[in-house]
């Protein structure tokens, strides 16, 4: 599977160790599948005068003896996934890799909201149900990059 990861800088050798806390999936390595959702996260970077690289990876479709959990919606499961991993619950040794959809802006202000208390459960839950999932990959185990990711090329954009 070709992925994606936007940076201030080209990354040949990707790690978890320089990824923030308190994430969606947690701390790991991020990626994406969709190569437009890699272009607007560099934007991010560009309109701060920065760099930006769109760093391209392959993934190997069979990766034995590693875990992946999968979200397909923005569900209950996922809420309480990301919720618990933005409260530094997360639980590394679960799994190796977690894919699903991202908080981008919207999602993310219901997901704050209900963090805060502001909407119950239900409420931000409703509020999900009408967004279509981005795509993003975290992989969370050291092990599992060095075997399974492959760098490909870097794009300064």
């Amino acid at each position: 599977m070709k992925l994606y990861h936007t940076s201030s800088m080209r990354i040949e050798k990707p790690d978890v160790l320089h990824s923030r806390d308190k994430l969606d999936f947690g701390r790991g390595f991020y990626l994406t599948s969709i190569r437009e959702q890699a272009e607007r996260y560099a934007e991010r970077f560009t309109r701060r005068r920065k760099d930006a690289y769109i760093n391209e990876y392959e993934l190997d479709d069979n990766t034995p003896g590693f875990i992946t959990k999968v979200f397909t919606s923005y569900d209950e499961e996922w809420l309480d996934y990301v919720t618990d991993c933005r409260k530094g619950k997360q639980n590394e040794q679960s799994y190796d890799a977690v894919s699903g959809g991202i908080a981008n802006d919207k999602v993310f202000n219901t997901v704050d909201l209900y963090f805060a208390g502001v909407i119950t459960k239900d409420e931000a839950l409703g509020r999900l149900k009408f967004e279509k999932p981005n795509h993003q990959i975290c992989i969370l185990n050291a092990r599992m990059i060095e075997q399974h990711l492959h760098f490909i090329k870097a794009e300064k954009v």
